[in-house]
C-alpha cells in the first residue's frame, strides 16, 4: 500500500485530495460510486459537525455529508502530496 494515501476521514477541513481507491463493499460501495466517488475525483473537506461526525465534503459540485465509518473506506491522496 502506498504510504502517501490516507483515508478520507483523516483529511482536515479546508484540505483537498484526489480519490484513489474505494475499500467499501456491497451497498455502501454502490452508494459511494453513485455519489461520484471514483478514482481521480477531487474532494474537499469543508467542515465537521459540532459533534465531530458526520463531515461535509465538496464532491463534484455537491456538498455531501459522510459519516466517519464511510469516509474511512475511501483512500485519497492529499493535494499537498501531488
Amino acid at each position: 500500500m502506498n504510504e502517501l494515501l490516507i483515508s478520507l476521514n483523516r483529511l482536515t477541513p479546508g484540505s483537498t485530495a484526489k480519490v484513489v481507491q474505494l475499500r467499501a463493499v456491497g451497498s455502501t460501495r454502490r452508494r459511494l460510486l453513485d455519489l461520484g466517488l471514483v478514482a481521480g475525483t477531487p474532494v474537499e473537506s469543508l467542515r465537521k459537525s459540532p459533534s465531530g461526525d458526520p463531515t461535509a465534503y465538496q464532491i463534484r459540485g455537491a456538498v455531501i455529508a459522510l459519516r466517519s465509518e464511510e469516509a474511512e473506506k475511501i483512500l485519497v491522496e492529499p493535494a499537498y502530496l501531488t
